[in-house]
Parts: C-alpha cells; structure tokens; sequence
C-alpha cells in the first residue's frame, strides 16, 4: 500500500486535521502552531506539522482562548462547516483527564 493511500484513512497530518477541524483559519498557521514545539500529542511534545495523527490520540493545544485537550474522534474528508468540524474531537475535561492519567500510572505502576 503506498503511502498516499494510506494518509487521510488511517493517519491525517497533523496541521492538515488542525486546519479541517478550523483550530485555525489557514493550514500556514496550524503548520507554525505546531512547529513552534507547544502543541502534544498524546502526550509528547511535538514541532513537526506532519507528525502522523489517528482516531483516538489525545492533542493539547495552547490557542488564544486558553489550553485545550481533545481527542480524535474521525479524521478529516475536508474542511467543512464548523458544526461537521466539530465533529472531528471531543473536549476532554480537566476532570476526565486527571482520571486517564491516574489509571495510566496505575497501569505501568502497579502497587506493590
């Protein structure tokens, strides 16, 4: 399978998601928000715009409005009307997040 299959049905650039689920208004500024090393995926600090992005990872963005945590829910056909962008993520709240990371640590450290 080539690699252009492949993009946009199992994976998705990931300034190209930003761009499609409207994080911002031209995909130049999804590519310097990303390269400008703050944005996370799953976690790990990421600068490449075209790091691979899938259903389910886990993105904290820092934009104007304040940090937001998402996590994939489908990746992106095309840019769209706000309302189909939408829903592209779901919000995670600090509360949900707390919990994922506190089972997370469970897991690779269980009690002895």
């Amino acid at each position: 399978m080539s690699l252009a299959c492949a993009e946009d049905r199992d994976w998705q650039r990931l300034d190209k998601w930003l761009w499609s689920a409207r994080f911002m208004k031209m995909r130049s500024d999804c590519a310097r928000l990303v390269g400008g090393g703050l944005v996370r995926l799953n976690r790990q600090p990421t600068d490449k715009p075209h790091a691979r992005l899938r259903i389910g990872d886990v993105l904290t963005l820092p934009l104007p409005q304040g940090i937001r945590v998402i996590r994939v829910r489908a990746l992106a056909v095309r840019r769209g009307p706000a309302p189909k962008a939408r829903m592209l993520y779901e919000e995670i709240d600090d509360e949900a997040a707390a919990a994922s990371c506190a089972a997370a640590r469970t897991a690779a450290y269980p009690p002895l």
